[in-house]
């Protein structure tokens, strides 16, 4: 990522250092996966939708840890390999809101509340800004070489409510907690980097 765009780094500091962690990334272009893998602190393993995984690029994301998921369905493998990676203490990637759209956090799917009560990871939100400011010249579909791309790093927190309870109401308010401290993060790291 550093060979193509200028990436500005702010707060990668807060991933705590070990343990399992789930950075959930706000998602409105597709170099925002990439880009936080190749800035992230530590190794990070996505959850992926199984469209991506074509051709040679199957291969060589699954080689690099990340794992495929079919959103059609609830896909227990995919669950399964996810709350893995969060069980040997690894770092899970999520795009709460499940596709690319605006990236502004406002319509988040159980999943991510469901992964961080159940595993009791913490949650890093994780803003990627100006990577669909504008269309390279050379490959549209990418932002401009060496353009600058900021990811913001914001403070962990728990999701649950600390009564260790999983039903679908305590999921339920879990995504509402999320959804306002990554609606608050992201409004604060456009203030930080003025996007």
């Amino acid at each position: 990522m550093y060979g193509l765009f200028k990436p500005r780094v702010l707060g990668a500091w807060r991933v705590p250092v070990s343990g399992p962690v789930i950075l959930a990334v706000n998602h409105s272009h597709n170099v925002d996966g990439p880009m936080v893998m190749g800035v992230a602190p530590r190794p990070t393993h996505f959850l992926i939708k199984k469209e991506a995984f074509i051709g040679p690029l199957g291969p060589f994301l699954h080689g690099i840890g990340q794992l495929e998921v079919d959103r059609s369905v609830a896909d227990r493998t995919a669950i399964t390999r996810a709350l893995g990676v969060l069980e040997q203490g690894g770092v899970l990637g999520i795009f709460p809101e499940g596709t690319r759209g605006d990236g502004d956090f406002a319509s988040l799917r159980a999943g991510l509340a469901y992964f961080a009560v159940r595993a009791g990871a913490p949650i890093v939100p994780v803003a990627v800004l100006g990577s669909t400011e504008r269309p390279g010249r050379l490959i549209k579909q990418l932002p401009p070489l060496r353009s600058r791309v900021d990811v913001v790093f914001g403070d962990p927190f728990d999701a649950g409510d600390g009564s260790g309870r999983r039903t679908r109401k305590a999921l339920d308010e879990a995504t509402v907690r999320i959804q306002e401290r990554l609606t608050a993060h992201l409004e604060n790291a456009r203030r930080l980097t003025g996007r």
